[in-house]
């Protein structure tokens, strides 16, 4: 079997311009005309994105004669026949300065290879080599950050070189090629080592007196807790096999937040106010998002990048990926996330509950759980949950925080069901040794669509049928106060004020305050007010764009009276009567009732 590498170049080219330059050389391309590829989409972020807009020049050449390429849909191309080397150069434009593609600056590069590595289709399964060529001499401090394996043959390689990650890579085929990301740059740096693996933590962004000391301390635990958790035994962590070291890439930014996962490393997105710094004696409200954020992608690590749905094993790049199971990969992650938090000290009971009662608040503040299963969700992920409008509040459910509160019920469910002798955490077990270990055995597999009932009964003897059938595949909500109760939790609704809604969110457009959505059945869409409406006045008083002027314009009203609304919509003035309605009990409280909470 032929199994020749190919060999990629990376070489930020243009920092100013925001430019990669990107070669690709085929040792043996197809001789009927090979053909490649850039991915539409990126696994973990379940949206067509088309990653081949950002091609501004693409060339080849066989051996040192000029190719003709010629494009056969958004991401494919086909070159002449080439009867020896085939080598193909992109100059690609990184902008965007999120977890999904590419940005290059001054300040720093990254790249996630689905934006800029093109697929030799046929020889996806061949070993990939990549170079990383530095930047030019104003950015000659520069060193490269990746969880991708050096290249095994170094002989010829500079210890300089090596040092500064300007240097070659190795995996063993494409689909590895495109899940380490790699940042280039100055970035604050630290490592540490959970159960004996290596970990490495970065920043990158202006980031004033930043407590990496105390970040680390706290990532560590966490760590240390997902990796003793999937395996109690051994604690071996899930990436050994594909990588010596697990990096989290964190970019700082004044006002942001996101992560994507990959198999041995993360990007994520964070706002500079969420982190801590020297000499805080207290770190801000926003550390424990952030601590969240590392949690939930770092549990993604076995759970989506090895344990995954058969719709995910293989990846089919070219084309949306349909499953109906997201509830269970993102949704239980997203109990775990903030359940990892407690079990490995770095939060208290009580900090976990509020975040709780706060996830239970959110499922409930959407009516449009009344509507769409959180199966349906994951299934419409491409083409509704990653293209929200006005309108989704009122029409789709997130199997993000839904599936999260579905974890929920059946670990209560199955807590009470076994006398607490099992929980979800069994499920999560058996599915890391029947799905996730094939990773390391090179398997492609994933669990079937109709697989998971089954799985629960084996792991903890319970039928979780019912639960998933109504809470899952129906819009039933997760009887949760009868559930808590029985680990000694009592939740309750409270009011959230005593100012009187009008059932809308806002958000500021330039100097005016935009209706964002307006919530079915509530006041403002009784009284005929829209999405997209801008407001005047109330009963004749303006409303300003400020944080907090529609609420203090509302507190001087009571429940029932009714107010006229002037808007604009689009350019039409319109006057509307609403007739205004006292707050729905909205916000959770959870509490330790006698008995001792399970967690």
């Amino acid at each position: 079997m032929n199994q020749k590498p190919i060999l990629y170049n990376l070489e930020p080219i243009d920092l100013a311009g925001h430019r990669f330059k990107v070669t690709m050389t085929i040792t043996d391309p197809d001789p009927r005309g090979q053909r490649v590829a850039l991915p539409a989409w990126i696994p973990g972020s379940y949206l067509i994105r088309d990653f081949a807009r950002q091609i501004e020049t693409i060339e080849a050449r066989c051996g040192r004669k000029p190719v003709l390429l010629k494009k056969l849909d958004n991401h494919t191309w086909r070159a002449d026949p080439c009867q020896s080397t085939l080598v193909i150069t992109t100059i690609v434009y990184a902008w965007d300065l999120s977890v999904r593609s590419a940005h290059l600056d001054e300040s720093h590069g990254f790249v996630n290879g689905t934006s800029v590595f093109l697929r030799a289709i046929g020889q996806e399964n061949q070993p990939c080599l990549l170079d990383v060529s530095p930047p030019s001499a104003q950015a000659k401090d520069w060193k490269v950050y990746t969880s991708m394996p050096l290249a095994k043959a170094r002989k010829s390689i500079k210890t300089s070189a090596i040092r500064s990650g300007f240097t070659r890579y190795e995996v063993a085929n494409y689909d590895a090629l495109v899940d380490h990301p790699i940042e280039m740059g100055s970035p604050l740096a630290a490592r540490f080592k959970a159960c004996g693996a290596e970990h490495e933590l970065i920043f990158t962004g202006l980031i004033p007196n930043l407590d990496l000391q105390r970040i680390t301390t706290d990532v560590r635990k966490i760590c240390e807790a997902q990796i003793r958790f999937f395996d109690p035994y051994d604690q071996r962590a899930p990436f050994l096999d594909s990588a010596t070291k697990y990096v989290f890439m964190t970019m700082v930014v004044g006002d942001g937040y996101g992560g994507l996962e990959h198999r041995a490393s993360t990007a994520l997105i964070a706002s500079r106010k969420d982190l801590p710094t020297i000499g805080q004696s207290k770190a801000p409200a926003g550390y424990e998002t952030f601590l969240g954020l590392i949690s939930h992608e770092y549990f993604h690590t076995w759970h989506v990048k090895r344990i995954k749905p058969s719709a995910f094993a293989p990846y089919d790049l070219s084309r949306e990926n349909h499953t109906r199971l997201l509830w269970i990969f993102e949704g239980f992650t997203s109990y775990y996330d903030d359940l990892m938090l407690l079990r490995s000290n770095v939060i208290t009971k009580d900090a976990y509950l509020k975040l709780l009662a706060k996830q239970i608040s959110t499922v409930w503040a959407n009516t449009g759980r009344h509507k769409q299963s959180v199966a349906e969700s994951s299934f419409d992920a491409w083409t509704r949950y990653y293209k929200q409008d006005e309108n989704s509040p009122n029409a789709i459910v997130s199997y993000y925080t839904k599936g999260a509160i579905i974890a929920l019920g059946l670990d209560l469910t199955i807590r009470n069901q076994s006398d607490n002798k099992h929980s979800l955490d069994d499920v999560m077990r058996l599915l890391w040794k029947r799905y996730g270990l094939d990773f390391y055995r090179g398997a492609q597999t994933g669990i079937t669509e109709n697989s998971f009932i089954k799985i629960v009964r084996e792991a903890t003897g319970v039928d979780v049928g019912d639960e998933v059938s109504r809470w899952a595949y129906g819009t039933d909500d997760v009887e949760l106060k009868e559930l808590l109760a029985t680990q000694g939790i009592d939740l309750d609704w409270r009011e959230p004020s005593q100012t009187p809604t009008m059932g809308v969110r806002t958000r500021k457009q330039a100097d005016q305050l935009v209706l964002a959505n307006v919530y079915e059945g509530q006041a403002a869409h009784k009284g005929g007010l829209s999405a997209q409406d801008v407001f005047v006045a109330i009963d004749g008083l303006r409303v300003e764009a400020t944080p907090g002027a529609l609420e203090n314009i509302l507190s001087g009203y009571k429940s029932g009276d009714q107010v006229e609304v002037h808007v604009f919509r689009r350019d039409e003035l319109r006057a509307f009567y609403i007739t205004l309605e006292k707050p729905m009990p909205s916000d959770c409280v959870l509490t330790i009732a006698g008995a001792q909470n399970n967690a």
